[in-house]
């Protein structure tokens, strides 16, 4: 696995598209449905990580 980034990304809407400016370079483009979607994963896999994150910290 890769090395998580710890900036956020900039995210804008372009010509009906919401675009995401990744790390070095990379772009993706997402229709404004899938964009929802993926906010909605982002959101819960974030949630479940900060949550492990503090079960790890009480445990040790």
């Amino acid at each position: 696995m890769t090395q998580p980034h710890a900036k956020p990304r900039t995210v804008f809407y372009e010509n009906g598209e919401v675009v995401i400016d990744g790390p070095d370079g990379a772009i993706i483009s997402l229709t404004p449905e899938a964009a929802l979607q993926t906010a909605g994963r982002l959101d819960e896999a974030a949630l479940d990580a900060l949550i492990a994150r503090a079960r790890d910290d009480i445990a040790h």
